[in-house]
């Protein structure tokens, strides 16, 4: 069966090796489990990494087992248990909403999902964002929560426009890879990324360049030219330079939702990932370094008066050409890095 190249394996088995250590402080010959398929190189080569990485790990080959002993075999574990998941598109189990229970179940879990839209490579670069530096992750992702929850307003510049948030911010959220005082320990990687949104989603306002969005079959979505959005009290209210693919996004929000809203800063740490290194999945590329933007209603973290959660259904991530970002009157963000 094909693999990706040999050196990429050792780069992975290394990479693997420092978030079970760092991040998850997952204590050598510790209890794991590890469910894998077979059905990219990607998802192979991830899957022979953990197995290096963790000998002790009992291997369930989730092509070739049912639905009812992939269940069994979490309900088995005990609490502590490290629960590895790599997925080439993302495992089904009769509306067993995967990660979720697992953390019920008091397991450590790492998820690797939808590795079949990352070919070539696409492997490649989704390797490389599996590093796990824990002094720029906690360093940098710290230092940004605490600006970004003392702040009165964020300016997002690049390509001649600026969007500009004020009126504070909800209490940021980190995805760093430090998981001291959190319910649950682990997530979807790669790592990478703090996110907040506007306290006062009306007092979003000005112009936005973007270089990427998502698109209705959920992959990345690269206009030959940057699309400029202009917001208005926190909505959409034109967008010059568009493309059929971004009308069709914005006609399914405004269809099923009324009006497009813009809600998510997303801030986002993976240097693997850039305007020049793109990975085809959405969620993977949202860690890219530097910001994104939601467009939607809907939010899981942070709930607002007026939007009700079962007539919210839409959350497109959308990425905005940068420049420059200013938390108040500081500038964190230049050279295609943060500078903290």
């Amino acid at each position: 069966m094909e693999f990706l190249p040999d050196p990429a394996l050792a780069q992975a088995s290394a990479h693997v090796r420092d978030l079970i250590r760092y991040a998850f402080v997952h204590p050598a010959g510790a209890p794991a489990l590890l469910v894998y398929d077979g059905q990219t190189a990607l998802a192979r080569t991830l899957a022979a990494a953990y197995r290096a990485a963790l000998p002790q790990a009992a291997c369930i080959d989730f092509d070739t087992s049912t639905p009812e002993a992939v269940r069994a075999s979490f309900a088995a574990q005990a609490p502590g248990t490290l629960v590895v998941l790599v997925q080439s598109t993302n495992f089904r189990l009769d509306g067993f909403r995967l990660r979720v229970e697992l953390f019920k179940l008091g397991l450590k879990v790492i998820e690797h999902v939808h590795l079949a839209r990352m070919p070539g490579e696409q492997g490649q670069y989704y390797i490389d964002s599996l590093a796990y530096d824990p002094a720029y992750y906690r360093g940098v992702g710290h230092a940004l929560k605490v600006r970004l929850d003392a702040a009165q307003t964020v300016r997002v510049i690049g390509g001649g426009a600026e969007l500009v948030f004020e009126g504070g911010f909800e209490a940021a959220k980190m995805n760093i890879g430090d998981y001291s005082g959190m319910a649950n320990m682990g997530g979807q990687f790669p790592l990478g990324e703090v996110f907040t949104e506007a306290r006062d989603l009306e007092a979003v306002h000005g112009s936005v360049k973007l270089h990427v969005f998502g698109d209705t079959s959920y992959r990345v979505n690269r206009p030959a030219t940057p699309i400029t959005l202009k917001v208005e009290g926190g909505r959409v209210v034109e967008a010059i330079g568009s493309t059929p693919a971004f009308d069709e996004v914005l006609h399914i929000i405004r269809r099923d939702e009324g009006e497009v809203w813009l809600r998510e800063l997303g801030l986002g740490m993976n240097r693997a990932f850039s305007a020049s290194r793109l990975v085809d999945d959405i969620g993977t590329y949202e860690r890219m370094c530097g910001v994104h933007l939601s467009l939607g209603c809907k939010h899981g973290v942070y709930s607002k008066p007026g939007f009700k959660r079962k007539d919210a259904r839409y959350h497109i991530d959308v990425f905005a050409q940068t420049e420059a970002v200013y938390i108040d009157a500081t500038r964190v963000y230049a050279d295609g890095a943060w500078q903290i």
